[in-house]
């Protein structure tokens, strides 16, 4: 019974540390407050001004939570900071312009190609 229970116990661990993100999986969050990348991102998603001169600080205020939360090595953080950014964007966007930035977000995360970012050029 102790040996059911330890192998269950290790498959919920494996199973939990696959499916966690890393890191660098956040890295897709520091590529949008890139000038180029930002500019392009803004094009696709046809933002206003406004829209883009909000967007922009909260892609400030996520790049200072991400650098905090690698500087402590600290997941929870980082994945705070991406809901914080998620959560904004979502309110400062339509639902078709959240939409496409979701797109965008998880495209670049599941790419190895994070450079092409929004690359609309």
């Amino acid at each position: 019974m102790k040996k059911i229970l330890m192998v269950i116990v290790a498959a919920i661990a494996s199973f939990s540390a696959t499916n966690a993100m890393e890191m660098r999986d956040y890295n897709v969050l520091y590529k949008l407050n890139d000038n180029t990348v930002f500019n392009s991102l803004v094009r696709y998603l046809d933002i206003s001004e406004n829209q883009a001169d909000q967007l922009a600080y909260v892609f400030e205020l996520t790049q200072e939570k991400l650098n905090k939360a690698n500087l402590r090595s600290d997941l929870s953080a980082a994945e705070k900071a991406m809901y914080f950014n998620l959560g904004n964007a979502k309110y400062i966007l339509s639902e078709d312009q959240y939409r496409k930035y979701l797109i965008i977000l998880n495209v670049s995360r599941f790419s190895n190609y994070e450079e092409y970012i929004a690359d609309n050029k």
